[in-house]
């Protein structure tokens, strides 16, 4: 190797280094600025300091035990026959894993059943919880319905014999936002110091189908081809209160009951449809309960209980859903 070579390549690796080192450089100053804008979007907050506080700590991880279940119980009358369902579906367990960085979640969820291939049903939950305005949805598309149908007699409906799709969303405002957290009880990202409630503003949404499948028909070709539709939007107005005790327990009641004002629903037998008036006076109700024990500034575990239920009565059909969704959790703030 000529010592012209061996310049060269020193020089090269010279400027391999210089550029490694100003990459480097830039990126720990890209990540700075991202920090402390996420820092400053973090801390600038409009509640009432004397009564909420965000925690300390960038990264809050989460261990979280979720189940949901929904219950239908639907009647109704078509060509002069009446018929009555109560039916369930299975139970959704679920183990998840969540890490939280100056409000942005990232997180995992593994469901043991749906490993095994004990539950065949899809479900989906999206819940956003801020100082004004909190919304709860859910989307469930489930085939292990079972329960009875009573139609001239009752019969026994199994897993496959009814599909379902449903539709859950409501949605607060909250009056007192800047002394009430509503994220203090269910997502953690504030400490609720005092005692507060609030009034709630509210807009309900439930709608979906239920319907009998072909598997239902193999088994037995008289059954008749049932689907009952569900759509009614709701307003209204509740109240949620916080109560702190002794600094460490956090207790959370909240009712949002709304009045049906438009609803589509319909129950067809047999291709013979009757539809529900569009203007009824019925409620859709949405309720939370909640518990969190703050163990010290880091570390912190508690429950939540998120229920929408509906209670739709009309000449045509009536419907009422019970959905819910329990979750225990315990957390570290790092």
């Amino acid at each position: 190797m000529t010592l012209k070579t061996l310049r060269t390549i020193v020089t090269i690796m010279l400027l391999i280094s210089m550029i490694s080192a100003n990459a480097q450089s830039r990126d720990r100053k890209i990540r700075e600025r991202v920090d402390s804008a996420l820092t400053a979007r973090y801390y600038n907050i409009s509640y009432d300091t004397n009564y909420v506080v965000r925690p300390e700590g960038r990264v809050t991880l989460k261990l979280r035990l979720n189940q949901t279940g929904n219950t239908i119980h639907a009647k109704g009358t078509v060509n002069d026959i009446y018929s009555k369902a109560d039916l369930q579906t299975s139970h959704k367990t679920t183990l998840s894993l969540a890490a939280i960085y100056r409000g942005i979640a990232l997180g995992v969820t593994l469901n043991p059943a749906k490993i095994r291939g004990a539950y065949k049903d899809y479900e989906f939950n999206l819940n956003y919880y801020s100082s004004r305005i909190s919304v709860d949805l859910s989307y469930q598309r489930a085939s292990t319905l079972s329960g009875d149908i009573e139609r001239g007699g009752t019969q026994r409906l199994e897993e496959g014999d009814v599909s379902m799709k449903v539709l859950n969303v409501a949605v607060y405002y909250s009056f007192n936002h800047r002394r009430f957290s509503y994220p203090a009880a269910f997502n953690q990202s504030y400490i609720q110091h005092r005692s507060a409630g609030s009034w709630l503003a509210g807009l309900s949404y439930q709608g979906g189908s239920i319907k009998t499948t072909d598997e239902l028909k193999e088994k037995n070709p008289n059954a008749p081809d049932v689907r009952i539709y569900t759509g009614h939007v709701g307003i209204g107005g509740g109240y949620g209160y916080n109560w702190v005790l002794g600094k460490k327990w956090l207790l959370h009641f909240s009712m949002l009951p709304t009045f049906v004002v438009y609803n589509r629903n319909n129950f067809t037998v047999n291709g013979e449809r009757k539809r529900a008036k569009h203007m009824r006076f019925n409620m859709l109700f949405n309720e939370r309960v909640a518990i969190v024990r703050n163990f010290s500034p880091r570390f912190f575990a508690g429950a939540t209980l998120v229920m929408n239920n509906s209670v739709f009565d009309d000449d045509v059909v009536v419907v009422n859903q019970n959905k819910w969704r329990a979750r225990a959790f315990i957390g570290v703030r790092l």
